[in-house]
């Protein structure tokens, strides 16, 4: 397997349903559910019910085309903005968001997402008001200086950023680089929400395999205090699952201010 060439999830192309299929999927043999789902959703749970994240405007800046980490998101902002670095992933979140036939269902997460809020009953509210603030989905260059070029955006509240830096950084350096151009879009006092593996190599994503920036947690906790960012809350759970689809050791959920 360790012979088997890496793509980069920004340059090459990426089965955006593959992904979803095997990593966040309700299916019975999809052995991720604790730490893609469960993990991220009482998190988020968590933290957007305390109420010192706030704000107008959230940008989610994840990979893949997963949005089930925005249903706790969508009861404090009310306008989202939803960046892509790969075109199929943005077609399959406008397939989700358009009500389009074949589009990937979400009603596993969104059902968790109530039971958590203690509103089972109103599931359906729950995803219509997801899709109302949701007011643009993007594809992105990560070589443009505006990264939502056309689109000229005001300073955002908050940005949620879910295993996009892990994929799309060669190294420590790129790294930095990726995460100073998400701390550019957002306010000082404004948050950013990071979720990522540890330890990990690479992804695979139907036929072919990702990389993966391999670093730990005091790497991101390093990262984040040279760019001027202050922990509020954090979680680290160790891998729950047997597969060879990726290699990591644990997850992490960190959200942190912006203080200069």
């Amino acid at each position: 397997m360790d012979s088997i060439p890496k793509k980069l999830y920004n340059i090459h192309g990426f089965d955006s349903r593959s992904n979803l299929e095997l990593y966040f999927s309700d299916k019975e043999d999809m052995v991720f559910k604790e730490d893609f789902l469960t993990f991220p959703l009482m998190n988020l749970h968590y933290v957007f019910s305390r109420g010192f994240i706030c704000g107008n405007l959230l940008i989610d800046f994840s990979s893949g085309a997963f949005i089930h980490h925005l249903y706790s998101a969508a009861n404090i902002f009310k306008d989202m903005i939803i960046m892509k670095f790969n075109e199929k992933c943005s077609m399959e979140v406008r397939r989700w968001h358009g009500d389009r036939t074949g589009a990937f269902s979400w009603n596993h997460t969104k059902t968790s997402v109530e039971e958590l809020e203690g509103k089972s009953d109103q599931t359906q509210d729950k995803e219509l008001n997801l899709k109302a603030s949701i007011k643009h989905i993007v594809t992105c260059n990560l070589e443009e200086e505006n990264l939502a070029h056309p689109l000229v955006l005001p300073l955002t509240d908050c940005v949620i950023s879910a295993g996009l830096l892990d994929v799309i950084s060669k190294d420590e350096e790129d790294y930095m680089r990726n995460l100073g151009k998400v701390s550019n879009l957002l306010k000082i006092g404004g948050h950013l929400i990071l979720l990522g593996a540890i330890n990990a190599t690479y992804i695979t994503a139907g036929a072919d395999r990702f990389h993966w920036f391999t670093h730990d947690e005091s790497f991101v906790r390093s990262a984040l205090s040279k760019l001027g960012f202050v922990i509020d809350y954090c979680a680290v759970q160790r891998r729950r699952n047997v597969s060879d689809l990726i290699d990591y050791s644990h997850i992490y959920f960190i959200a942190a201010h912006k203080e200069k």
